[in-house]
């Protein structure tokens, strides 16, 4: 094979790399993962761990993949490759990048059939047929929509097409390369995407119940922490900033040299926060306003999100612009994973960028498809990915930026002083022994919660008492 160089596109300017960076780390579990995580977990008192975890540990990662990036230039996979190269060791490393890619593509085969879903509520909204009537009447029109009520076969045909709208119009930007593609979506549905948060958020805050809100997203309560608050503090930081998944890496090598990474690291993990608090004051208020308890995931984006907006005034209005904002967000959040695989499959000999995008859509289309047609393997990804390949891949990344690459090869990137010197100290010996903490001991942790595994009774000390059966009735 010809001899791979680095890339020849950049980011035009830092606003447009922190716009598609802001972007590709804003997605859907800003919306319905961390504000009722936080909630569930001691509200303000678990905003103190994750953003602990977010600037000790996050934040060195995500540093040390925009630097290993730009040093190589190249996608994740091959620009990993050839640092271990540089550095005359194994090119068995590459398997940071490939956990990272592979992890990217299926979180990417969920999240896309997830924004079909919301595609299909926005179309509801539009046409004022959301039927939130009670949670009875919502829950039943969210089974309709994804197929598991009436008429399920009509309903799966419909989300497989609105599935194909989504993926054509990820391939249409991620095709367009990065100035024509990534940056142009990324600096004009960001800042639409903020003024539309705020637009939400005054409604919100005018018409819902802010201070249940306080008390739960941030009033302190410090006997909910325990070793679990950490594990979903470290698990949400991973999926929301972006780290261990190859994303970052690979917008590394799109960067200018002007770009300084520790400020830029310091922005995109800021702001990734910033939006995830707002987002619970622009849910919450409205939900709790409607009497209707706390949520999670799918059922309070689809089943109590519904209903709210029914109780208020003017709350089908605000449904659409919603629905539209989330939408937003899973956009500029599946672009950027898609890009991933795309990078790679792009510095083939005789792939195009554009033909990379297709081909990488089209089986997208085609897994996405099985979990329309087949749901319960939707749960099971989501696990996988979450539970252990994102905290494996920001594992291994760790362990390369900070053991097998010496502090010379990114000096360049980093600069010399005490940032180096502080994340040096970080990304060798503090962030890998947590990550294998939360890799092990919140694999076991999820497949016990999700999947009712029995562990040893040595761990109901950390991670709680194992699940048991309802009686039978």
């Amino acid at each position: 094979m010809a001899q791979i160089g680095r890339k020849t596109e950049s980011f035009s300017s830092r606003f447009a790399f922190i716009m598609a960076a802001v972007g590709s780390s804003v997605g859907l579990g800003n919306f319905w993962r961390f504000p009722y995580t936080a909630g569930e977990n001691g509200g303000g008192a678990f905003i103190i761990i994750y953003i602990l975890c977010a600037t000790l540990i996050a934040l060195p990662l995500l540093m040390a993949e925009y630097a290993m990036g730009r040093k190589s230039g190249m996608s994740a996979i091959e620009g990993v490759q050839s640092l271990a190269r540089a550095e005359s060791k194994s090119q068995y490393w590459g398997i940071v990048g490939w956990v990272g890619g592979l992890t990217a593509f299926f979180i990417l085969t969920f999240y896309m059939v997830i924004s079909a879903w919301l595609m299909a509520y926005v179309i509801q909204a539009i046409g004022g047929n959301l039927h939130g009537a009670d949670a009875a009447v919502s829950a039943q029109n969210f089974s309709d929509t994804i197929g598991a009520g009436i008429h399920p076969m009509q309903s799966r045909w419909y989300i497989l097409a609105l599935l194909a709208v989504f993926i054509a119009a990820n391939v249409i930007v991620v095709g367009r390369g990065v100035k024509g593609g990534l940056e142009t979506a990324a600096t004009i549905l960001m800042p639409a995407f903020f003024v539309m948060l705020l637009v939400v958020l005054g409604f919100s805050l005018m018409n819902g119940d802010v201070g249940r809100t306080v008390d739960f997203i941030l009033k302190p309560d410090f006997s909910k922490v325990g070793f679990g608050t950490f594990l979903s503090a470290l698990g949400q930081a991973f999926f929301s900033i972006g780290v261990g998944v190859g994303l970052m890496l690979t917008y590394g090598a799109y960067l200018d040299r002007g770009t300084n990474i520790p400020r830029a690291s310091t922005i995109v993990a800021g702001s990734d926060t910033l939006v995830a608090i707002i987002a619970g004051f622009t849910i919450f208020p409205i939900v709790f306003a409607a009497g209707l308890p706390e949520a999670s995931g799918p059922s309070l984006f689809f089943i109590s999100m519904p209903v709210a907006f029914e109780a208020i005034p003017y709350g089908s209005v605000f449904a659409v612009v919603f629905f539209a904002l989330a939408l937003f967000a899973a956009f500029t959040s599946s672009i950027s994973l898609m890009e991933v695989g795309v990078s790679w499959f792009e510095e083939r000999q005789g792939v195009t960028r554009l033909g990379a995008s297709i081909g990488v859509g089209f089986v997208l289309w085609m897994v996405g498809a099985g979990y329309v047609f087949g749901g319960e393997y939707l749960d099971f990804m989501d696990f996988m990915t979450e539970g252990l390949l994102l905290p494996l891949g920001g594992l291994l990344c760790a362990v390369f930026a900070g053991w097998i690459l010496s502090r010379d090869m990114l000096v360049s990137e980093l600069g010399e002083g005490m940032v180096m010197n502080v994340w040096r100290f970080l990304i060798r010996w503090f962030v890998p022994p947590f990550i294998a903490l939360i890799l092990v001991f919140g694999f076991m942790d999820k497949i016990q919660d999700q999947y009712h595994v029995q562990l040893p009774g040595m761990f109901e000390a950390l991670l709680g008492p194992n699940w048991v059966a309802p009686p039978a009735e």
